[in-house]
């Protein structure tokens, strides 16, 4: 018999339709049906700002009147970038020639020209795209303008407890590593539907991270529902009681994830994740708080309560995280290397949930969780931590 060594190992194939995200590919033309988070409010300023989603380089500003506008960079007149314009009242203005864009791309002047283009400005537009505030974030819609979606709104954001209040973060909850993490989202998004993980890779390569509640191996229900993947799983807390907890992914690339230390009811947070490109991505927390400044404590630590960006590389290596795990399968992973076993049932249900939207997309239909109608645009979720009486 002849031994197998790495020698013989396949060619590595990742699976495009789940990695890639660029304008023109099955997954970026899903992702593009959806309105995405690509900063926070105070973002946008008079300063023009560059951003990075789904592929595409733009331009951020806020014009004298509040209006938030994202562009393309290059000017429609000569290619110049807008990033070294100006910012006035009614729009960004071009440092090359001048010419003036409001925030939905109309050429207002161009100053060069006789009577400031009067006549023939109204023919150009600056590639544009449609933006919305809302929870404190900067959401834009990047896909066909006839398939555009109303603004989302979200159960867990608009009902608030007495006492709270909405705070937003850009930091890395969830991802246990840096602000922009450097491989390919999707398998971050799926590490959200392994709850098997937390035991072994926060539980004892990384120190306990949370409770010791959670560090007790659950037991996984994976249900699939209307938006995306349900984890129900159970823990033996002992006298009778035991850890009833919910998490979800929801498309287009959401993680409904309960606090790791425990406190009941219902989730507190929604992290959106932002895919930057094929390689990198970041992630936008929305919660409810009782304090100012408190979403920020949630970001987890290691060993001496240390933050990722304290830790040295010997450090990382001797504790990994998610941030570790997850880039270590690569910039983006090779799916037909992958050899799953049984607790991996949530991700290969994720996956075909994912796949079927992408399907629909390219056959002419609208993907699952968009809403044309006033009204439909609701979301709910039942994800939290519930203690109750064992079965």
């Amino acid at each position: 018999m002849n031994e197998m060594t790495a020698y013989n190992l396949k060619e590595p194939v990742p699976n495009p339709l789940l990695t890639e995200t660029t304008r023109g590919t099955p997954m970026g033309e899903l992702l593009r049906r959806y309105w995405h988070p690509v900063g926070l409010s105070e973002d946008a300023t008079a300063t023009p700002k560059k951003i990075r989603a789904l592929g595409e380089d733009l331009i951020l500003f806020r014009d004298g009147s509040g209006t938030v506008g994202i562009v393309h960079p290059r000017c429609a007149h000569r290619g110049t970038s807008l990033y070294y314009g100006k910012v006035e009242d009614r729009g960004i203005r071009c440092c090359y020639h001048g010419w003036l864009f409001d925030a939905e791309g109309n050429c207002l002047e161009q100053p060069c020209e006789p009577k400031m283009g009067e006549g023939q400005r109204e023919q150009v537009r600056q590639p544009w795209y449609p933006v919305e505030e809302r929870y404190g974030l900067i959401w834009v819609y990047m896909g066909p303008p006839e398939k555009k979606p109303l603004l989302p709104r979200y159960e867990l954001l608009e009902n608030l407890d007495d006492g709270e209040l909405l705070e937003t973060d850009d930091t890395s909850i969830g991802g246990g590593g840096p602000v922009i993490c450097d491989f390919n989202w999707f398998q971050h998004w799926e590490n959200i539907i392994d709850p098997y993980h937390v035991v072994v890779l926060h539980g004892t390569f990384s120190g306990s991270q949370f409770v010791p509640e959670m560090m007790t191996m659950p037991d996984c229900h994976f249900t699939t529902e209307d938006l995306g993947v349900r984890t129900t799983s159970f823990r033996d807390l002992g006298d009778g009681k035991r850890l009833r907890r919910i998490s979800e992914v929801q498309m287009p690339t959401l993680r409904v994830v309960p606090s790791p230390i425990l406190a009941e009811g219902r989730c507190q947070f929604i992290g959106f994740c932002l895919p930057i490109d094929d390689v990198n991505f970041r992630i936008y927390t929305v919660g409810r708080v009782k304090t100012a400044g408190e979403l920020r404590g949630h970001r987890g630590t290691r060993g001496e309560g240390k933050y990722w960006e304290d830790l040295t590389e010997a450090e990382r290596r001797e504790m990994p995280g998610d941030y570790e795990a997850q880039k270590g399968q690569g910039d983006i992973t090779w799916h037909n290397h992958e050899h799953l076993g049984t607790t991996d049932q949530g991700i290969a249900m994720l996956r075909r949930f994912v796949l079927r939207q992408v399907k629909a997309v390219l056959e002419g239909g609208d993907p699952v969780g968009v809403a044309f109608e006033p009204g439909q645009e609701w979301i709910e979720t039942p994800a939290g931590n519930w203690i109750e009486e064992r079965v």
